[in-house]
C-alpha cells in the first residue's frame, strides 16, 4: 500500500490507496477498534473512584530571626533548592509515620489491608482446586502470626506508612512558594482529612525544631560570652603596644611603601603587556616579509591608509598596462612608461611596509625602557621595605587575632540577647493557605475522557493491524503488482463472471458465456490476451502457447478453452489440447467424452482425426483426454509428443495447451520448454507472490519463454479499492455490452441498458460501469479452474 510520492497525482499520500486499503481491512479495522474500546469502558466502569482533596502551604521566607548562629533558627532562605528540600520533608517517611498514627490509620482497611477480605485471585483459585485434587488443600495463612504483639504492631504502622506514602503527593506550585498537598483516597472525607493533618502536621515540627535549637543555642551563647570579653580586652592592649614600640605609620590600612610598590607594579604590568603587544606585531609582521608573502597577508599593512591608496593606484596603472599590451606592441614607449610606473608604485609600497615595520621596532624599545625605569623604582622601594617587613608581619599577625576575638564576642553579645527576648516569637516557616475541602465527585476514573482515549486507542490499534495485514499480504492484486513486485510482463486482467438472482444455484460457463457475449468487457480481455500472443514475436510467428499456473483452481483451464474460442471465432485455426492428465478438466468444460483422446493416439492407438473433436459452438479444435487413457509417467518428455507437436502446427495457425500446476506435475514444466510461447495464469487475490515467484524459476530452469503473466478472475466490484489504474477509467465502459439479460461482475442490468459495462486499461482489463446499479440478489462466483 504505497503511502508516499508514487502515486498518480504526485500526492504525498495517495489517498484512494488509503481508502482502499480501509475497505480492504474494514472488519480487522473495526474489531481492533471495538475490542479496545469495550476493554478500556470495561475497566473504566468497574474501576473504584478515587477520590482527591488538596491543601496548600506557603512558606515564608522573610520572617524575623530568632536566632542567626549558622543560619540553624532562621527563617527559610528564598532558593529552590530549600524549597525542594522541604517538598521532600513533607512527604518523608518520618512525618507520614506520625500523621499515620495520629489519624488512627491502622483501623481503616483502605490502608491496613490486613482488615480487608482477601480475595482470592484467579491463580489462587487454580492452586487451590489442584491442591484440593491432589489432597493437599491450601491452608489459611494469618498475617504476622509469629510476630509478638509489638512487632506486629509496628509491622502493620510499616505498612500503613508506605501504603499512605503512595496516596500522598507533594508538589511544588509553579515557581511560587507555595506548596500543595495532594492526597487520594476511596473516600472524600479520609482525603480531605489526610491532607489537612500532613500540613499540620509538617507545622507542628517546624516548630519543635525550633524550640529544641533555641534552648541549646541560649545555654551555650552563656558560657562563650563571659570568656570572651577577657580575650578581646587583653589583645587590642597588645596591639597598641607593638606599634608604639615599632614605630609604623600607616595610611589608609597600609605603609606608605607599600602603596609605592603597588602602584609602580600596577604600572609595570600595563607596559608589560603593551611591550608583548607591540613585540608580537612586530616579530609577526618580520617573519611575514621573511617568508615572502605578499603585502594583503600581513595584517599591520592592511591597516595602513597609505597601502590602501598604493594599492588602489597599482591596481589602475595595472588595468591601464593590460589594456595597452592588447592595443600596443611591447616596445610601444606609453607601455614602457605604464609599466615603470607600475614598478615605481611597488617600490613605494616596499618602503612604505619597511617604515611601518621599522615604527613598531621602535614601539618595541621605547615600551622595553619604560620597564626598565619602573624595575628600578621598585627595586629602590623593595629594599627600603625591606626593613620593615619583620615588624609589619607581626603587627599584622596581633592585629587580626584581636579583631577575630572582638567580632566573635560581639555577635556572641547580640544572639545571646535576641535569644533571651525572642524565646517566646518562635513560629512555623510555613502557613497554612488553604485546608483541603471534601470532594463532591471523584478525580478517578475519567470516564468520558477514557472512552476518547479508549476510541483513540482502538482507532489506532485498528489501523496499525489494517497495515500489518497489508504489510503481510502476500497476494496479487493488479498488473502493477505483477511488474513491479515479481519484475515480470503483465499481459492483461480476465473479469470474474457472477450469476444472478436469477440463477442463483447456477454455474456459468466462461467460454460458453463468451460465446454468448462476444462484446463483453469478458470477450475484449480475451481478445487483448489473443492479441498479445500474435504480437509477441515480430520475427518469428507464434504458434504453440503452454497456458499454466502455479497451484490449482487458478481459471487457467477456463481461460485456455476461452482463448481457443476467440481465435477459431477470429477465423484462425486453433487447436486446444487438454495436458491436465490427472483432472481433464478441459475435456468436461468442453462437453466432451471421447473414446479415443491425446494419449490413445500419441502411443499409437487411433488416427489424429479420430482424436481430434470439433468444439459445439465454434471452429474450435480440441484434442481431448479420454476417461480410460492410460497414462504414462512422461508424455511431454517423448519423441512421439514432439513429431505430434511438429505435425500440429503445419495444420494449425494457433496451438494452445492446458498444462497441470507448475508446482504439483513435473509434465506442465517439461512441455513449457517446447512450446514458443508460455503464459503463467495468476487469480486475483488469491495467488501468492511466494508461490509465483518459485513457478517463475522453474520456467527459467526449463528454458521457457515467458510470455507475461495473466492476472484471472479479477472482481470488479472489489478491484477499485485496490492500487489498479484501469479501476478508474469510467469513460470507456460505453464499448462494451452484452446481448443476454444476464447480470455480471456483480452488478445487475436491466432491460434497456443490458450491456456489459467496464472500462480497460491500457492491459484491456475491465473495470466497474459508469452507472453503478444496485444490486438486487445473491451472487454466485463461476468455478473456472
Amino acid at each position: 500500500m504505497p503511502l508516499g510520492g508514487g502515486s498518480s497525482d504526485d500526492m504525498p499520500i495517495d489517498f484512494k490507496a488509503l481508502i482502499g486499503t480501509v475497505y480492504r481491512r474494514f472488519w480487522i479495522i473495526v474489531t481492533g477498534f471495538l475490542v479496545t474500546l469495550f476493554a478500556v469502558a470495561y475497566i473504566t466502569f468497574t474501576q473504584t473512584p478515587i477520590y482527591k482533596a488538596n491543601s496548600i502551604l506557603q512558606l515564608d521566607t522573610n520572617k524575623e530571626n530568632v536566632i542567626d548562629l549558622g543560619s540553624v533558627l532562621g527563617g527559610l532562605a528564598a532558593s529552590t533548592a530549600t524549597i525542594d528540600t522541604e517538598v521532600r520533608v513533607m512527604g518523608s517517611k518520618s512525618l507520614l509515620t506520625k500523621v499515620a498514627t495520629k489519624l488512627k490509620l491502622s483501623e481503616d482497611p483502605e490502608f491496613n489491608w490486613t482488615l480487608r477480605e482477601q480475595k482470592p485471585s484467579l491463580i489462587d483459585m487454580a492452586k487451590g482446586q489442584i491442591g484440593a485434587w491432589t489432597g493437599h488443600p491450601p491452608k489459611k495463612t494469618v498475617p504476622y502470626a509469629n510476630l509478638s504483639a509489638a512487632e506486629r504492631e509496628a509491622a502493620i504502622l510499616e505498612s500503613v506508612t508506605r501504603t499512605l506514602m503512595n496516596k500522598v503527593h507533594i508538589s511544588r506550585i509553579g515557581t511560587t512558594y507555595l506548596i500543595q498537598v495532594e492526597v487520594t483516597s476511596q473516600s472524600p472525607e479520609t482525603a480531605a482529612r489526610i491532607a489537612d493533618a500532613v500540613a499540620d502536621q509538617y507545622r507542628v515540627q517546624q516548630l519543635d525544631s525550633k524550640l529544641e535549637a533555641t534552648r541549646r543555642a541560649t545555654a551555650w551563647l552563656s558560657e562563650r560570652v563571659a570568656g570572651l570579653r577577657d580575650e578581646v580586652e587583653a589583645k587590642e592592649k597588645r596591639v597598641e603596644e607593638f606599634r608604639a614600640e615599632t614605630g609604623l605609620l600607616s595610611a589608609q590600612g597600609a605603609t606608605l611603601t607599600e602603596q609605592q610598590i603597588a602602584y609602580n607594579t600596577t604600572q609595570k604590568s600595563q607596559l608589560q603587556a603593551q611591550l608583548n603587544r607591540a613585540r608580537s606585531r612586530y616579530d609577526n609582521m618580520k617573519r611575514q616579509i621573511d617568508s615572502g608573502v605578499g603585502i594583503d597577508a600581513i595584517a599591520e599593512v592592511l591597516d595602513s591608509p597609505v597601502i590602501s591608496g598604493l594599492k588602489a593606484q597599482r591596481a589602475q596603472i595595472l588595468r591601464r598596462v593590460a589594456e595597452l599590451e592588447t592595443t600596443l606592441g611591447p616596445s610601444h614607449p606609453e607601455l614602457i612608461g605604464a609599466r615603470n610606473e607600475a614598478a615605481d608604485i611597488e617600490k613605494q609600497i616596499e618602503a612604505e611596509v619597511n617604515r611601518i615595520a621599522a615604527n613598531l621596532e621602535n614601539e618595541v624599545k621605547a615600551a622595553q625602557d619604560q620597564i626598565n625605569s619602573i624595575n628600578s623604582n621598585i627595586g629602590q622601594s623593595t629594599a627600603q621595605l625591606r626593613g620593615n617587613n619583620i615588624n609589619l608581619v607581626r603587627l599584622r599577625e596581633l592585629e587580626r587575632d584581636a579583631e577575630t576575638s572582638r567580632v566573635l564576642y560581639e555577635e556572641f553579645i547580640s544572639r545571646s540577647k535576641e535569644t533571651r527576648e525572642q524565646d517566646d516569637l518562635v513560629q512555623a516557616d510555613a502557613n497554612i493557605l488553604s485546608t483541603a475541602t471534601v470532594p463532591d465527585s471523584p478525580s478517578s476514573p475519567k470516564k468520558l475522557l477514557n472512552l476518547i482515549i479508549g476510541a483513540l486507542l482502538g482507532g489506532i490499534i485498528g489501523g496499525g493491524l489494517a497495515l500489518l495485514a497489508e504489510i503481510f499480504d502476500m497476494k496479487i492484486s493488479s498488473a502493477d503488482d505483477i511488474e513491479r513486485k515479481l519484475g515480470v510482463n503483465s499481459i492483461g486482467s480476465v473479469p470474474l463472471i457472477r450469476s444472478t438472482s436469477l440463477l442463483p444455484f447456477s454455474q456459468i460457463n466462461p467460454a460458453d458465456f463468451l460465446v454468448d457475449n462476444p462484446l463483453s468487457a469478458f470477450a475484449e480481455s480475451i481478445r487483448y490476451l489473443r492479441a498479445a500472443i500474435a504480437f509477441s514475436d515480430l520475427d518469428s510467428e507464434t504458434k504453440t502457447v503452454a497456458i499454466t499456473s502455479s497451484l490449482p483452481d487458478e481459471g487457467k483451464t477456463s481461460l485456455t478453452l476461452s482463448l481457443g474460442r476467440m481465435s477459431a471465432m477470429s477465423g484462425s485455426r486453433t487447436l486446444v489440447i487438454d495436458g491436465d492428465f490427472r483432472r481433464r478438466q478441459l475435456t468436461d468444460a468442453a462437453g466432451m467424452s471421447p473414446e479415443i483422446g491425446f494419449i490413445e493416439h500419441l502411443f499409437g492407438a487411433g488416427q489424429l482425426s479420430d482424436a481430434i473433436c470439433k468444439d459445439s459452438r465454434s471452429m474450435l479444435d480440441i484434442l481431448p483426454l479420454s476417461k480410460a487413457g492410460h497414462v504414462p509417467h512422461d508424455v511431454f518428455g517423448t519423441r512421439a509428443f514432439d513429431d505430434l507437436l511438429a505435425r500440429l502446427r503445419s495444420m494449425y495457425d494457433l496451438i494452445l495447451i492446458d498444462t497441470g500446476p507448475l508446482l504439483l506435475m513435473a509434465e506442465a514444466r517439461v512441455v513449457a520448454g517446447k512450446t514458443d510461447k508460455t503464459i503463467l495464469v495468476i487469480r486475483w487475490r488469491r495467488s501468492l507472490r511466494s508461490a509465483v515467484r518459485q513457478s517463475l524459476t522453474l520456467l527459467k530452469t526449463f528454458n521457457a519463454d515467458l510470455l507475461g503473466i495473466t492476472l484471472n478472475m479479477v472482481d470488479l466490484t472489489r478491484r477499485r479499492h485496490h492500487k489498479d489504474p484501469g479501476a478508474a477509467y469510467k469513460a470507456y465502459s460505453k464499448y462494451y455490452s452484452m446481448e443476454t439479460k444476464r447480470s455480471i461482475f456483480g452488478w445487475n442490468k436491466t432491460p434497456k441498458a443490458n450491456g456489459m459495462t467496464s472500462a480497460p486499461n491500457p492491459m484491456a482489463t475491465p473495470v466497474k460501469p459508469e452507472k453503478s446499479p444496485v444490486k438486487t440478489g445473491s451472487s454466485t462466483e463461476v468455478s473456472t479452474h
